[in-house]
């Protein structure tokens, strides 16, 4: 079994003046290297869904443009994976995707996920009562034969398809927290002890 991570970076960060999300900094880091410490743990080459068009040449792992046919969003990016992968996937390899702005990742993010798919096809994140579609484990044969007979047009749309499962974590702090607001990147530097960048 391999684990591939996967981080999708595609967002253009319209809620926040047009930034690409994965570059802020944040505590002395940009997000993707923030996010890319966590998932280096599942042990293949990153995967970084950079979005449509070119991909950009980051350091952080090897970036996939987003699959063209389709829409856009992170489906596209977990779709340009799967075609990536599924030449030499074996049957028991699995993709961990999440999102870039996820700066409080935890450690046990991909063992948890991968552990949980002995019981489905696909896992899910989860905090409380929110849910983490993006943040997510899916069988590769599962999923490469989902996106063959249909084109689900979101990451929430697939999970249900595949009939996955929440993995739940219960910290005091939301870990999956994420960035898409001006106020969002200000809170979540106040939790770390940074200013933002």
């Amino acid at each position: 079994m391999t684990i591939h991570a996967l981080i999708l970076a595609g967002g253009r960060g319209e809620r926040l003046g047009q930034v690409r999300k994965a570059l802020l900094r944040f505590g002395g880091m940009t997000l993707l290297e923030r996010t890319a410490s966590i998932m280096r743990q599942a042990g293949s080459p990153l995967l970084v869904a950079s979005g449509p068009g070119p991909a950009p040449a980051w350091p952080q792992g090897m970036c996939l443009p987003d699959a063209e046919h389709f829409h856009l969003g992170p489906m596209a990016g977990i779709a340009a994976a799967a075609a990536h992968l599924r030449p030499t996937a074996g049957a028991d390899d699995i993709l961990v995707s999440v999102a870039v702005d996820t700066p409080f990742l935890p450690t046990d993010f991909c063992p948890r996920l991968v552990a949980a798919l002995e019981q489905a096809d696909a896992a899910f994140a989860a905090w409380g009562d929110d849910f983490y579609p993006t943040n997510a484990a899916w069988r590769i044969p599962a999923l490469v034969a989902l996106l063959e007979q249909a084109k689900p047009d979101s990451p929430r749309q697939a999970l249900r398809q595949l009939g996955a499962i929440p993995v739940t974590w219960t910290e005091p702090a939301n870990p999956f927290a994420n960035l898409n607001t001006p106020a969002d990147l200000v809170a979540l530097a106040r939790r770390a002890g940074a200013r933002p960048e």
